[in-house]
């Protein structure tokens, strides 16, 4: 993985990517990386008018797809009207915004970070055939899973400590459906990455002053969203990618740099909280696995 750029991505022709959140930012990136690689992609995206935009530019092998996460429906829609897909990524998301419900009552981030793709990967299961990659973040280390009170409904809210337990719910799934795919003899593949501290308009929802504040941030400190993106792409596409990997950037404090497998902290590892966290899941979407 030394210094492995997008330029290094193996031919995908003939091989379909469902990427969500391909309208902007990391999303984006990879869906140009992979349609430039001869891939198929499925922009599944909430916002069509951007995402059309950018499937224009990536050429006949890319399509969009409308899907919001934040509305369970909207998720069933997209997965019933969904054939073959290699590979998932799971790579929309919202971050410290501001208290606010989904269609379905979630906490907006754990809904969307979480249980919206937790029910996508579900209802696509059968469908996929080699891999399902989620994007987590180096902020899982604030979050605390709080399977009594997943979606604030008695905490005082934090929007921080709201987006770290989301970030650290994607870890704890993505090992869990890692084990529970390997237990099951499937040969599907789960991996998790994080950007490091990239530049993409993630930062600029929060709807306080924050948003001017990581608006500095990205100019002095933050990588590109080309960089940021690329060990969502490693973990997509390389072919000699493990199960149960997680990748980061190779730089101090993988902030910035290039792929390679990194770890995560020791709650995202429990597996007592990832078993709760599943049946919860499957219990709040009504969609089961089946493994």
């Amino acid at each position: 993985m030394t210094k492995w750029t997008a330029e290094d991505v193996v031919d995908q022709t003939g091989r379909t990517f469902v990427v969500t959140g391909a309208n902007s930012g990391l999303g984006e990136v990879v869906a140009r990386a992979l349609g430039k690689a001869g891939a198929d992609v499925v922009l599944a995206c909430r916002d069509t008018t951007k995402a059309d935009a950018v499937a224009a530019e990536i050429g006949p092998n890319a399509v969009v797809r409308k899907l919001d996460l934040s509305d369970l429906s909207s998720v069933r829609a997209f997965a019933d009207a969904t054939e073959k897909v290699d590979v998932l990524v799971n790579n929309a998301g919202v971050m410290a915004v501001p208290f606010r419900r989904t269609v379905d009552g979630f906490e907006m981030q754990i809904g969307t970070n979480h249980l919206g793709h937790f029910a996508l990967t579900g209802l696509l299961k059968d469908k996929l055939t080699d891999r399902v990659v989620t994007m987590s973040s180096a902020l899982h280390q604030l979050g605390t899973v709080d399977l009594d009170d997943l979606n604030f409904e008695r905490r005082k809210y934090n929007r921080w400590l709201a987006y770290g337990q989301s970030k650290l719910a994607n870890l704890l799934f993505t090992y869990e459906l890692q084990r529970r795919l390997a237990a099951s003899g499937s040969s599907l593949k789960a991996l998790a990455s994080h950007p490091g501290y990239a530049s993409t308009n993630l930062q600029g929802h929060t709807e306080s002053i924050q948003d001017k504040l990581m608006g500095i941030g990205n100019s002095i400190f933050a990588q590109s969203a080309e960089m940021g993106a690329l060990p969502e792409l490693w973990a997509a596409t390389a072919p000699d990618a493990f199960g149960g990997s997680y990748i980061g950037p190779d730089g101090p404090f993988e902030q910035r740099g290039y792929p390679k497998v990194v770890g995560s902290n020791k709650k995202s590892h429990d597996s007592k909280t990832a078993s709760g966290l599943w049946t919860l899941s499957e219990k709040l979407t009504g969609v089961s696995f089946g493994i």
